[in-house]
């Protein structure tokens, strides 16, 4: 696994009815604070400020048709040439990085084909390059313009 260390950020958070809400820098939009999005919106920050990955190349939750349902993925990023390139796949903090995770970036990787694939509950994350039908397990993220 792999230990990621967040970059210092101020994120916009408020409350509403009770329930805390952050704003998403990348759709421009505030969204309920929830375990899950906490991990989303501190790995952008990361892959933004730490790898220096564009953050005009990452789409956050958007749909697919993956069999019969819809599902939405957490984070993809495009490549220079505007093609899906990773596929991340965002678990809250308590949720183990177990087999069930890695399986459910893998069926999203059957609607959107990308050769890297990365599973993180916000503590550390696992990234796997897939190469024709093999998955190779990395020690780092990729650099974005490898």
């Amino acid at each position: 696994m792999i230990q990621i260390e967040y970059p210092d950020h101020h994120f916009r958070i408020k409350e509403e009815d009770g329930k805390a809400f952050i704003f998403d820098e990348i759709r421009k939009s505030w969204l309920r604070l929830t375990p899950e999005e906490w991990v989303r919106q501190n790995f952008v920050q990361y892959l933004a400020q730490v790898k220096r990955y564009p953050s005009s190349f990452l789409a956050l939750e958007k749909r697919i048709l993956v069999g019969a349902l819809y599902k939405r993925f957490d984070i993809l990023v495009y490549d220079r040439f505007h093609q899906p390139w990773m596929l991340i796949e965002c678990k809250a903090m308590d949720v183990a990085l177990n087999p069930p995770v890695l399986e459910q970036v893998l069926r999203y990787n059957i609607a959107v084909p990308v050769p890297y694939l990365t599973i993180t509950n916000g503590n550390a994350c696992a990234v796997f390059q897939k190469k024709d039908d093999s998955l190779r397990a990395l020690d780092a993220l990729p650099d974005f313009d490898q």
